[in-house]
């Protein structure tokens, strides 16, 4: 997978420089990682100041028409301006984008652990992804701008360490020592942190999750340029929100404000009773239960999708028609929020805090504001305008009122998740609006995911998760009553949804350290670690028992080859005892191989009759010898030898000083017009003159190729070609002749089956299960 620096045309000037430049100081590595933070920043706040202004804009203009109970007149507005956003949003996806869908975790999660996945850095994806996410976000979908940031910050990795564009043949000559698979591969893990940092203001959540969930290959070194990276996204994310809304420039710079700087703070804690632990594990398991449901559901709904579009043969129709169930979808989710809380009533509500329940939040007499003071008058929806007034007491009434469904589904999720953190508000949603969220919520969430637009699943799964919380807190309300000391003030429908959504979020992507980091990042709720770290750990152990994660189970749907760190192989539900294996009985036997010496002609039908990604290299080292293994080439490397004619010869050369050879950038340029190259080949393979012609590939081969013996155990070759991120393993015998091949495909857990059941007779008395 990774360039040797024995490659190529001056192998000892290649080393020479190679080893001088590992020695010279890593400012350039710190540099790229702090000006990829700073670039991922720009764009989590430019995503999220786009969204916001569309939001703002969407629901002014319907304003009117809500205070007024013209719900008919508002859903045909909303509904116009969804559309509209969809249609832009799904048409980038599908025409923009060059795989036509919306790449995602699932391909860079697959790709940073080795697979060859393609089109996913490119300049195309990034922008249909951008436009796509904003759009999505924006009209009105159960969606979040989370999953597509992480995607967008490991495309900048990817694109600014490289300093070359393939798609408009641009290169220049900055940092050319990056232009490596290693270096590029940790790029692409940083940017992908800094994507969370950005997104959630959580440095060290984007840290740790690029380190629980997406990277395969990890060190300490990548750990501390990762976490810089992190920083610099977080900090430019919050030093251009400190002073632009809407893009207008509105002063004190560089003043970073509380209520902006963490998502969903929750500004008042109390002491808590071991007595928290009991509905925390209660939590826990409902959110594992209701995580691995949501997964069985989405995996169906996804392959019911897959199965229906892939009915339809003609491209086009087929992209239009996922385009129309994305139209679908919104349709339904704008109508259901739309008309929904409008059956709802009206519930009175006062501005203040009780004074008995003042002094458990709060360290003044401060007056706290209006729990739904961010919605705009959408709270009101169907309930007319409240008054204020001063009593013959002198104390101030009023008798304000809303619709408790209109404030937890009106606008987006990132507000209801706000409301539902708060504390002290124990009866501000009732049963009837929470149970109506959840169920919209959580089946809307699960049909949206995997349509053809960029969109996350974060804020509904929060959103989700706080909804069961806030139950659980106020079913405890219901039995103890608002409690008015400090030693039951613990029991608050606030501190309850903070807790389920931890769980319902562990409950889906199984995550533990990263969620609870990222989890106190984004309430600045310290106490609640404890609490919070028992729930994501009880909802991954429920979870476990019926399903892997989200992205694991997006994995294999997609069919990406992705390695677990062990191999698990089952006969009979039982665990197999890989170490009783060995290499050759997974090696593929129909091995092409290729001499140092070989013809143009051999070559160019060799590319053209398969599309294996390399090769092994054989050479007879006397006469009278056995041909043995000396390296390996890779396709794309014989492509770029064989688009160069000056590297042909009449006569095969054993030595290569006088030929004339390509260096390491030229070879390794990937390959922008594959049409060219086929029709280049044909010619090769067709036209008589080049009959006489070969190429010597000693320059060219990987001569630090692994090999593995043929009777070498199974487990540890699964262990060294995960751990080293090959993509080609050569078999050989004691002589060192090529016996057979293992490519990632050949150690999936179905082919090492299907191959070892073939093999062996695994149920024997010679091997234990």
């Amino acid at each position: 997978m990774f360039p040797a620096a024995t490659y190529y045309s001056s192998p000892t000037s290649w080393v020479v420089e190679e080893l001088a430049l590992s020695h010279q100081s890593d400012w350039d590595h710190w540099f790229m990682m702090g000006l990829t933070g700073i670039a991922v920043g720009m764009l989590g706040f430019f995503v999220f100041q786009a969204i916001d202004i569309i939001n703002k804009l969407k629901w002014n203009l319907v304003l009117h028409y809500i205070q007024n109970s013209q719900f008919f007149l508002t859903w045909i507005y909303i509904v116009g301006i969804g559309v509209l956003m969809v249609t832009l949003s799904s048409g980038m996806v599908l025409f923009l984008c060059p795989l036509g869908m919306p790449s995602g975790l699932p391909e860079v999660i697959g790709f940073l652990n080795g697979a060859s996945v393609q089109y996913i850095f490119h300049i195309r994806t990034l922008i249909g992804t951008l436009v796509s996410c904003v759009l999505a976000v924006a009209s009105g979908l159960f969606c979040g701008p989370e999953g597509p940031m992480i995607h967008m910050g490991s495309i900048l990795g990817s694109c600014l360490s490289q300093f070359k564009s393939d798609t408009f043949g641009v290169r220049f000559p900055f940092f050319t020592r990056f232009q490596n698979c290693a270096n590029r591969r940790n790029f692409i893990t940083a940017g992908a942190g800094a994507g969370i940092a950005s997104v959630f203001r959580a440095p060290v959540g984007g840290l740790l999750f690029t380190f629980e969930e997406m990277a395969t290959f990890w060190d300490i070194k990548l750990a501390w340029q990762t976490f810089f990276c992190c920083l610099m996204a977080a900090f430019t994310t919050d030093l251009l929100s400190s002073s632009f809304h809407g893009f207008t420039y509105q002063g004190h710079f560089g003043f970073f404000k509380a209520e902006e700087s963490i998502l969903f703070g929750v500004k008042y804690l109390f002491d808590m009773s071991v007595l928290v632990f009991i509905p925390t594990i209660i939590l826990g398991i409902i959110g594992g239960l209701l995580g691995a449901l949501f997964i069985s559901m989405n995996m169906r709904v996804n392959q019911f999708r897959i199965d229906l579009f892939n009915l339809i043969k003609d491209p086009l129709i087929h992209k239009i028609s996922k385009l129309l169930e994305a139209i679908l979808i919104l349709v339904v989710t704008i109508t259901a929020t739309v008309y929904i809380p409008s059956l709802f009533p009206c519930t009175p509500r006062s501005p203040y805090l009780h004074d008995e329940n003042r002094s458990l939040y709060s360290n003044s007499s401060t007056e706290v504001t209006l729990f739904l003071s961010k919605t705009d008058h959408f709270y009101l929806y169907n309930c007319p305008q409240g008054t204020t007034w001063i009593g013959p007491d002198g104390a101030e009434h009023s008798n304000y009122s809303y619709n408790q469904a209109a404030a937890l589904l009106v606008e987006n999720g990132k507000n209801g998740i706000v409301y539902l953190f708060r504390r002290g508000t124990h009866k501000e949603f009732g049963f009837a609006a929470l149970f109506t969220a959840l169920v919209i919520y959580y089946l809307f969430s699960c049909w949206t995911a995997g349509t053809a637009l960029a969109c996350g699943l974060v804020i509904p799964m929060l959103y989700t998760g706080a909804l069961c919380g806030r139950i659980v807190g106020l079913i405890m309300v219901s039995i103890f009553g608002v409690q008015t000391d400090k030693y039951g003030a613990w029991i608050d429908p606030g501190f309850f949804a903070v807790i389920g959504a931890a769980s319902y979020f562990g409950g889906v992507l199984r995550l533990t350290i990263s969620l609870t980091a990222i989890m106190v990042e984004l309430t600045n709720d310290v106490q609640s670690l404890l609490p919070t770290m028992v729930a994501v750990m009880v909802a991954r152990m429920i979870g476990d028992l019926f399903n892997d994660s989200l992205y694991s189970s997006l994995l294999k749907q997609k069919r990406i080859p992705f390695l677990e760190p062990e191999p698990y192989v089952l006969n009979q539900k039982k665990p197999l005892n890989l170490e009783l294996f060995t290499a050759k009985d997974i090696m593929e036997l129909q091995v092409k191989v290729l001499h140092l010496n070989e013809k143009v002609t051999k070559l160019a039908e060799l590319l053209l009759e398969t599309n294996h990604g390399g090769f092994p290299v054989i050479y007879q080292p006397e006469q009278a010898q056995d041909e043995v293994f000396i390296g390996t080439i890779t396709r794309l490397e014989l492509c770029r030898i064989l688009e160069n004619e000056k590297l042909f010869e009449l006569q095969k050369k054993e030595s290569c000083k006088q030929c004339v050879q390509l260096n390491y950038h030229e070879i390794s340029v990937k390959l922008q017009n594959f049409t060219k190259i086929n029709l280049l080949l044909n010619r090769y393979r067709t036209d008589h003159r080049y009959r006489d012609y070969y190429i010597n590939l000693k320059p060219y081969i990987n001569q630090s190729a692994m090999t593995v013996h043929a009777n070498f155990s199974l487990q540890r070759t699964y262990i060294i070609f995960r751990t080293l991120g090959l993509r080609h393993l050569t078999v050989v015998d004691l002589r060192n002749r090529v016996l057979g091949i293992i490519t990632r495909k050949d150690l999936m857990a179905f082919r090492l089956e299907e191959k070892l059941f073939e093999s062996k007779n695994v149920e024997g008395n010679n091997y234990k299960i």
